[in-house]
C-alpha cells in the first residue's frame, strides 16, 4: 500500500473519531430506508469525494510530503484512489471490497501523529462539506471508520 493511501485512510479514521466526539454519541442510528451507499449517492458519488479529498491532502503543505511520490506517479495515484474508494464504498455498505492491508500493517513505522490526523480531519470535513453531505450521513460514515484510529497512531 503506497504511503499517501496509509496516510489518507489514517485521515479518514481519525475523522470518524472525532465526528463521533463532536455529536456525543457512540454511533448515530441509520436512516430507515435506504443503505449509508446509496444515501451517499453510490460509488458515483464516492468517487468524486475521493478525487476532491486527495486533492485537498495534495495541496495541504503541513502533511503533502507524504503524498509527493504518489502524487508524481499517475498510476499509483489511480490505485491509491481506488483503494480509498473501495474502503469508503465498503464502510457504507456498498457493493465494494476493500483489498488493502488492515490498518494495523498498513501504517506500522511511519510514526502518524495527533497533528498528521488533524491535518486529514480538516481536509476531509472540507470535501464533505463541500458535497453537502448531510451531518446523519457524515456521522454514520465517521462512525464506522472512525474505530479504526487505535490502529493507526504511533505517536501522540
Amino acid at each position: 500500500m503506497t504511503r499517501m493511501l496509509k496516510l489518507v485512510a489514517i485521515g479518514m479514521m481519525l475523522v470518524g473519531t472525532a465526528g463521533l466526539q463532536a455529536q456525543g454519541a457512540a454511533k448515530q442510528a441509520p436512516a430507515k430506508g435506504k443503505s449509508l451507499y446509496d444515501r451517499l449517492g453510490g460509488k458515483p458519488a464516492i468517487v468524486a469525494v475521493v478525487d476532491d479529498f486527495v486533492g485537498n491532502v495534495a495541496a495541504d503543505k503541513r502533511i503533502n510530503a507524504f503524498f509527493a511520490a504518489t502524487a508524481a506517479d499517475k498510476d499509483r495515484l489511480a490505485k491509491f484512489k481506488g483503494n480509498l474508494v473501495d474502503q469508503i464504498c465498503q464502510a457504507a455498505g456498498g457493493p465494494c471490497k476493500y483489498m488493502g492491508k488492515d490498518m494495523k500493517a498498513a501504517h506500522a513505522g511511519m510514526g502518524i501523529s495527533g497533528a498528521d490526523f488533524d491535518a486529514l480531519v480538516e481536509d476531509l470535513t472540507k470535501t464533505l462539506d463541500k458535497f453537502k453531505v448531510g451531518k446523519t450521513e457524515q456521522g454514520e460514515l465517521l462512525g464506522v471508520l472512525g474505530p479504526m484510529k487505535a490502529q493507526i497512531v504511533e505517536k501522540k
